[in-house]
């Protein structure tokens, strides 16, 4: 017998690898990496721009990860850093009309790819689910940062 957190942990590990190849599969097309479709989303939700610290939270992504991503980004023209008075600490991420472009497509296919995987949800489902997965997020953030009680 498969124990919940055997059923829970291969379930999401599984969801996560499948998302990854789609992203994967479809950032081909640009010529770029997976890894790049999530930021482009991001950013494109926020047309003023982010700075590299709020995109880290967004995508809950670590500060390094999110530098190489963005220096990446902006080095083959879809990212722009734009910073006030010459402060590069606090500048802002923002799309070039190329990034946009490439954010667009993002979005136009991860829309497609929930629309499918999600056939056959109604909207208290979905309501369901996904507050069940806000619940269960929360949770293993506070037993990251606690620890499991009674160890």
């Amino acid at each position: 017998m498969v124990s919940r957190f055997e059923q829970f942990s291969f379930v999401i590990s599984s969801i996560n690898r499948y998302i990854q190849k789609l992203e994967r599969d479809e950032m081909v097309r640009y010529g770029f990496k997976g890894s790049y479709a999530q930021y482009l989303a991001a950013l494109n939700h926020y047309p003023e721009g982010l700075t590299a610290a709020r995109l880290c939270e967004i995508c809950d992504k670590d500060k390094a990860a999110v530098s190489r991503i963005a220096a990446e980004m902006i080095e083959k023209g879809l990212v722009v850093r734009e910073s006030e008075r010459d402060n590069l600490y606090r500048a802002k991420l923002k799309l070039t009309a190329e990034g946009k472009e490439a954010a667009d497509y993002v979005v136009r296919r991860a829309q497609a790819a929930v629309d499918v995987v999600g056939s056959g949800l109604t909207d208290e489902d979905r309501k369901v689910f996904y507050a069940a997965l806000d619940l269960i997020a929360s949770k293993l953030q506070e037993l990251t940062k606690e620890g499991i009680p009674g160890t």
